[in-house]
């Protein structure tokens, strides 16, 4: 499995689309140019979603049955996460509900997941991550621990196409996804997709 190509579901948690979605928006194009090239990112949108609740687990709509296979089908999911309030992004929790519900159906279990978050603070996003890895522990979603990602965005580090200006953050997220990328293979290989 190490020289296949692996489709990785990219699940970015600004649900906005002002100057914090582009700052993330290019934080991630920026880390998918630095992954090795058997890792391909395919972006999972969740803003279509209704909010979560256990009167839809008998007939899902289909655009959370569509968000619900897209996590299914994808071998890992990348998560990248804003910090509100010191935790997650609502949206974020209410796409984790329907892809992990009904009960018996969780499409998380056994995936293997990275987070990674970026903000103008001095440390990134570290305590929605810790959040986000509480609720991925009860999904069963495998997590890459080592090494975290908490990205302080300033002006300038990431230009208009997507390149990282400074050389040691470029080598921090091309290290992170080489990383990922051999945790995904190490999980899938103990934990087949479909076993």
């Amino acid at each position: 499995m190490s020289g296949e190509s692996l489709t990785d579901g990219l699940v970015v948690a600004s649900d906005g689309s002002g100057p914090l979605l582009q700052r993330d928006y290019w934080a991630v194009i920026a880390g998918c140019r630095l992954a090795p090239p058997e890792l391909q990112f395919k972006e999972i949108s969740f803003k279509e979603l209704p909010l979560y609740s256990y009167d839809y687990d008998a007939d899902y709509p289909p655009v959370a049955r569509a968000f619900k296979q897209a996590i299914a089908d994808a071998d890992a999911v990348l998560f990248v996460t804003p910090e509100y309030n010191r935790s997650i992004p609502g949206g974020l929790k209410n796409a984790i509900d329907w892809a992990s519900r009904p009960w018996g159906t969780n499409s998380f279990a056994r995936k293997p997941t990275a987070v990674i978050g970026t903000s103008p603070g001095a440390i990134g996003t570290a305590v929605a991550q810790q959040q986000l890895r509480s609720v991925l522990s009860f999904c069963n979603a495998p997590q890459m621990n080592s090494p975290e990602a908490y990205i302080q965005f300033k002006p300038g580090l990431i230009d208009a196409e997507g390149q990282v200006t400074n050389d040691t953050t470029a080598e921090f997220l091309r290290n992170f996804m080489t990383e990922f990328h051999a945790f995904i293979v190490r999980v899938t290989k103990v934990l087949p997709k479909n076993a």
